[in-house]
């Protein structure tokens, strides 16, 4: 059999079959949970605490997502306060560390080696929760902006070694071209070196996007006005709402089987992770390749 000019033998197929099945077979248990949690979410209370969490509810029921969407204002504003912030957290994460990257490679740099000490000391000591606050606080003042959680999340030391051992792989004869051609270093860094290092950019864009899409906990220290509150951090303070109207309604006897206090929890997991899941096929070509080159060159 000839497809596109290359014979396929039938061994061939076989083994790719064989293949296809394997990779199935370690897949679905990866699978098995979040399709666990999709049905889960549409149960009823009573089948919950009778039963317990099953793949194939005998009753559905949708009160889980009317509790949650009871007032969509309040979490469409919740989404786009973390859309906002995923947008242009990452956007600015890959442009300064990619920057970064890009000197700390760069040979000609005389404190190169310097620089890396001093972004390799942050993973091992950091100056604690109360310096951090006092920092975003007081010094930048950015008590209740939605900045206060797009700003720690710019740098990552690891995000920036593994640009940088990324665009090793770079020839340095590409610098050398262009320089002797009068470009200078940010149009060498724009047009040349960001171009070929798109799966590093990638690898680390989706890591950025997964942290500032779960940001909760900045959110939880620095926001308070509702409006600004991020998915996350809503949909947290939603749970633990329908946990003290539980508790609540156990203390006046009325009953609590109406109360979606554990189906609420696995349909903020589909609301939380649902759209994020949309983002890793548009970036999977580039993860497995940026992610073991920028790991192994040295």
């Amino acid at each position: 059999m000839k497809k596109h000019g290359i014979t396929i033998s039938l061994d061939d197929k076989a083994l790719k079959f064989i293949c296809y099945c394997l990779v199935g077979l370690f897949a679905f248990p990866c699978l098995f949970p979040f399709l666990v949690m999709i049905s889960s979410s549409f149960m009823t209370e009573q089948e919950i605490v009778v039963e317990g969490y099953k793949l194939f509810p005998n009753t559905r029921s949708v009160s889980a997502y009317q509790y949650l969407l009871g007032n969509p204002k309040k979490i469409i504003d919740a989404y786009k306060i973390t859309i906002f912030n995923t947008a242009f957290g990452t956007f600015f994460a890959l442009f300064f560390m990619s920057m970064a990257g890009y000197v700390l490679n760069r040979k000609d740099f005389k404190y190169r080696n310097v620089f890396s000490f001093f972004i390799y000391f942050t993973t091992l000591f950091s100056g604690g929760l109360i310096p951090s606050y006092i920092l975003m606080v007081k010094y930048l003042h950015l008590k209740d902006s939605v900045f206060s959680m797009i700003l720690p999340g710019v740098m990552s030391a690891w995000s920036v070694f593994l640009m940088r051992n990324f665009m090793k792989s770079i020839p340095d004869s590409l610098y050398e071209s262009a320089t002797i051609d009068g470009a200078g270093d940010f149009y060498i860094y724009w047009r040349i070196f960001l171009p070929l290092a798109v799966p590093a950019l990638a690898t680390i864009g989706l890591f950025s996007a997964l942290g500032y899409w779960n940001e909760w906990y900045n959110a939880m220290l620095y926001i308070q006005t509702p409006s600004k509150y991020p998915l996350q951090y809503f949909l947290q303070k939603m749970v633990n709402q329908v946990n003290i109207q539980t508790l609540i309604a156990q203390g006046v006897v009325i009953d609590t089987s109406d109360l979606p206090t554990q189906s609420v929890k696995m349909a903020v997991a589909v609301l939380a992770t649902g759209p994020i899941i949309l983002l890793y096929p548009f970036v999977q070509r580039y993860f497995v390749s940026g992610l073991t080159v920028g790991a192994v060159k040295g």
